[in-house]
């Protein structure tokens, strides 16, 4: 990183960690103990505004437990996405990669999803590069823990996302790990999943974790895991498209927590991932022509593409009289190394693009394309516990910053289109830095009504300020029935492809609209500024002393300042002749819908849940396509059998509605026609899985998914763009020691 970022780095650790140090002074200067009913005050304090806004109806908690009785086959998102108001979606609504779908919340995009381990941002997926309609070659940021080291996931929507700053407009995914420190553990754990197709790939998983105290004040955590998932058959889809890559994880972790004293501790986080691909025929590298037929790569069952995410953090918890807060330090560095792509975002291993590598002359060489992010993300948080207007209340005051470098690494004799790749070749476009700052308050107004009025301002060197103000409150009618409402502006920064002019994008004349002539150039633009949207909502919930419990919740959001590629009127490409695109601000899209809830204890046995999602608008104001391909509406249902003390059986399903698609090509812009318009039709998928505690420190888990072979092939048409895998069997066995 740069010598200033560097800089700031220390500035910023040095200043936040040095406010800790003079209020722990304090506390120790200050030790006459409150009256006895100021005490009782305190302890009855109304909590801070984050977990209040955990508590809000856009709030969904994954335990533990939840990923024991229904485990993932390799990724958090395959448990992830049964919660309200949650799908998987590809990374734009071309369908392009489709496969490698991510976590989508109330229909926004995965990019407007913000991922975060420990409450610390995840973002290596911007070291991939963006194509002209949104697309990544990335599965996203949701698999970089093993399921087997969280505790639990906390998935946040709507208005009570929003305090969270960037990317966060459709919501927060929060991937918490255990820490199991406090005596000596060492737990492994291994995980089978068996396709019954022959043309689907296997898992395999496994993974250990040691931790416990090394002195009266140092404790320590190490974990090592890997996981593989083969690819698909290249013929899985009778050659109409790709089925889904294999995946490689590799991932290695060292906690050290050291207890300063009984209200300050500080924990020093390493981890290191690897993530790799075997490749199943996605497009660009010739549908299987070898290397001797027309000088193409044929890379089928090989890696095209790796990840290597590399993380430091120091953290600090303190408690004090007067309240608490938390100080966090994160260096994030990812390695993104892909085969050569063509501009057009086609071509990739192609041997005219990628060519002659070892300068002897010949195009028989394959390159690969390194792209290097480095993210410094410093943050502190303080709640501070008081009074307003004579009412319990307290504040919650932070600031935060985020720096982001991005660099490439191009073979010198690698051409593109003829000419040699120019891109991030100035020091300003390879960096970005965002600060932030916000107060909030979590105000017992009356005894049934609890306010949370927010303010959070941003300013970012290359696109100026954005403000985000918030409002959430909740109501108790009774001790069983509440009303929650709440609205706030988010954002989300311009990434660092979309920012660089010198950063181009070639459609190769296939992506020109009517009228235009090819190829087109779609390039950055450092004049963008970030993207908004005002989320609102309203619900209403019942929590009964027999256990049963619903809820209902309407959201809408308006997004602005969308960033699409638009035309430049008049401008033509010097170098192709070709009508000039760029990164701007678009016209609004809008979401809206409802999810909710049901669930009910019976016969002291049985537990009934379910919870479904709605959409009722999805648009893109500029198209009139969907921001996102969603279902119109998901159901998931479960049901649990406690049948014996030590075995829990659960049938579950989940039912998805039809899938919508593009009214307005993405390539061209003009009316959808033909296998475009073909829509995904409804179905379902049912599991059954059990959980056995052999012993209190041993776990197997067995079952089956898609018990009815519910089988969904992809095609290149409409929204049928990716692969559901038929019947699986699983099984895994967890041990403590």
């Amino acid at each position: 990183m740069k010598a200033s970022r560097s800089k700031i780095a220390l500035a910023v650790s040095s200043a936040l960690f040095g406010l800790h140090g003079g209020y722990a002074m304090a506390q120790t200067a200050a030790e006459q103990p409150a009256a006895e009913s100021e005490v009782v005050e305190l302890n009855t304090i109304v909590i801070t505004a984050e977990e209040q806004g955990k508590q809000s109806l856009g709030v969904s908690t994954i335990t533990a437990d939840d990923l024991a009785k229904q485990p993932v086959v390799n990724d958090l998102s395959e448990i992830i996405r049964k919660q309200p108001g949650v799908n998987l979606t590809g990374n734009s609504a071309s369908g392009q990669r489709g496969n490698q779908r991510q976590i989508d919340i109330r229909g926004m995009g995965p990019e407007n999803v913000l991922i975060l381990i420990d409450g610390r941002p995840v973002t290596s997926r911007n070291a991939a590069r963006m194509g002209r309609q949104g697309e990544r070659d990335t599965r996203g940021d949701s698999n970089w823990v093993p399921a087997e080291l969280v505790e639990r996931i906390e998935v946040i929507r709507g208005p009570a996302a929003a305090r969270y700053g960037s990317g966060a407009a459709g919501g927060v995914v929060n991937i918490i790990t255990k820490k199991q420190l406090s005596e000596p553990t060492a737990v492994a754990s291994v995980h089978f999943d068996v396709p019954e197709s022959d043309d689907e790939g296997m898992t395999q998983r496994a993974n250990l974790t040691v931790a416990g105290p090394l002195t009266d004040s140092l404790s320590a955590r190490a974990y090592g895991n890997i996981n593989k998932t083969d690819p698909d058959d290249p013929q899985i889809n009778d050659g109409e498209a790709a089925g889904s890559e294999g995946v490689v994880n590799k991932d290695a972790g060292l906690l050290l927590s050291w207890e300063l004293n009984d209200r300050h501790s500080l924990d020093f986080d390493f981890t290191y991932s690897k993530q790799t691909n075997e490749y199943a025929g996605e497009t660009g590298f010739g549908g299987g022509v070898t290397e001797d037929v027309g000088g193409v790569y044929d890379p089928i069952g090989e890696e095209t593409r790796r990840d290597i995410r590399k993380v430091f953090a120091v953290t600090h918890h303190g408690e004090y009289d007067f309240g608490q807060s938390e100080t966090y330090v994160q260096l994030e560095s990812t390695e993104n190394n892909a085969l050569c792509a063509g501009t057009s975002g086609g071509g990739e291993g192609t041997l005219t693009l990628c060519a002659d590598t070892d300068g002897d002359g010949t195009n028989d060489d394959v390159a690969w394309l390194e792209t290097s992010y480095d993210a410094l993300s410093a943050k502190s948080e303080w709640d501070i516990f008081g009074r307003l207007f004579g009412k319990a209340t307290t504040y919650t005051a932070g600031v935060e910053y985020r720096g982001e470098e991005i660099d490439q690494s191009i073979p010198a004799n690698v051409l593109t289109n003829g000419a040699t790749r120019d891109e991030f070749q100035t020091d300003d476009s390879k960096t970005q830095d965002l600060y932030g700052v916000y107060v909030e308050a979590n105000i017992l107004a009356t005894e049934k009504l609890t306010l949370t009025p927010g303010i959070r301002q941003d300013h970012s060197d290359k696109f100026g300020s954005a403000t985000s103000p918030s409002l959430n409150a909740t109501y108790d009618f009774t001790d069983e029935w509440s009303m929650k409402a709440g609205v706030a502006q988010a954002f989300k920064a311009p990434n660092l492809f979309q920012l660089n002019p010198d950063y181009y994008y070639n459609t190769m004349g296939m992506g020109c609209p009517d009228g235009f002539s090819g190829p087109c150039r779609i390039r950055g633009n450092n004049n963008l500024d970030a993207e908004t949207s005002l989320n609102k909502e309203l619900g209403f919930a019942y929590n009964g002393a027999s256990g049963l419990a619903f809820s209902l919740t309407y959201f809408h959001n308006d997004y602005k300042d969308r960033i699409a590629a638009d035309v430049v009127d008049g401008e033509v490409d010097p170098s192709t002749g070709g009508s000039v695109f760029e990164w701007n601000n678009v016209p609004e899209a809008v979401v809206a819908g409802f999810e909710g809830n049901f669930y009910t204890p019976f016969m002291d046995v049985f537990a009934f849940n379910t919870s479904f999602t709605v959409m009722t608008e999805s648009e893109n104001k500029q198209t009139g396509n969907p921001l996102s391909l969603v279902p119109d509406y998901t159901i998931n249902a479960g049901l649990d059998w406690q049948a014996h003390r030590d075995l829990l059986l659960t049938l579950s399903a989940t039912h998805y509605g039809e899938i919508p698609t593009i009214e307005t090509t993405l390539s061209t812009n003009v009316d959808a026609t033909g296998d475009a318009l073909t829509t995904r039709d409804p179905y379902t998928l049912v599991n059954f899985n059990a959980k056995w505690d052999i012993t209190q420190t041993a776990l197997m888990s067995a079952g089956i998914s898609n018990l009815f072979n519910k089988e969904i092939k992809r095609t290149s048409d409409g929204s049928e763009t990716f692969n559901e895998p038929g019947r699986a069997f699983y099984v895994g066995l967890t041990k403590s020691f």
